[in-house]
């Protein structure tokens, strides 16, 4: 059951989301489809690699709180799952940092030609991992951190952010949204990202991306980006900043 608004973005008070040891059922009713399938994503993409990830298997949004249940999976079964997502009982959870310069724009990423987002340009975010839960619990905070560090340099850890998340509910799952706020303006900003995607052997990123606003989200660009940009430059939104 996933009983959260669609297509809203939602103040969030606290987050409760659990780690389960068993099986996603997802995974157990469709392990030689799953495998079929992961044939021909490594043909087509030799570097993937199949890992542990998380997916939700049920969630709800009751006054500002989020709960929720998810179960360890395959790398391969999560590049099943989003072929058939629309038919499927799982759902995806991811967090994303909404890094603002100090001149008001976003700071994003293009994903690089190895990698299974190929070209796609999104805020640096990652799907949660094992390590991600303390006591059994999604320490999203966490999540953010390490995601953004490992995929632009920039650590969060003592930087201006907006004192609550937020989440967002589209076809594509879950979004957990805090915005932070950057020291430096957009240029510095891009600079310092880029000269750490061209420093990495092997990096995730292959191009800072600046969005000054709607208008600059691009096609490659999946689907949940453009609502919260426009969220975010809404005028009754950006024009304050929380502790």
């Amino acid at each position: 059951m996933f009983d959260i608004p669609r297509d809203r973005i939602l103040q969030v008070k606290h987050i409760d989301v659990r780690l389960m040891d068993e099986p996603h059922p997802y995974e157990l009713a469709n392990l030689d489809a799953i495998n079929a399938n992961w044939a021909e994503e490594v043909a087509r993409l030799p570097k993937l690699f199949d890992g542990e990830m998380i997916l939700l298997a049920h969630a709800t949004y009751r006054d500002g709180v989020v709960e929720g249940a998810c179960h360890p999976i395959r790398f391969a079964t999560f590049m099943h799952w989003r072929k058939n997502r629309a038919a499927s009982h799982g759902h995806h959870v991811f967090a994303n940092a909404v890094p603002v310069t100090s001149d008001g724009q976003l700071l994003a990423i293009r994903m690089g030609p190895d990698t299974a987002n190929a070209g796609r340009v999104y805020f640096a975010a990652g799907s949660f991992e094992r390590q991600d839960f303390v006591g059994g619990v999604a320490d999203v905070d966490y999540n953010i951190h390490r995601e953004v560090a490992e995929e632009t340099g920039i650590d969060l850890a003592t930087v201006k952010r907006d004192d609550s998340f937020y989440a967002y509910r589209s076809a594509a799952g879950l979004t957990l949204i805090r915005r932070y706020y950057l020291a430096e303006d957009a240029a510095a900003s891009a600079r310092r990202v880029q000269a750490f995607i061209d420093a990495e052997p092997e990096p995730e990123a292959d191009r800072a991306v600046i969005i000054g606003g709607s208008e600059d989200v691009p096609d490659t660009a999946p689907a949940h980006m453009k609502p919260l940009v426009q969220w975010h430059f809404s005028s009754n939104v950006a024009a304050t900043r929380e502790s």
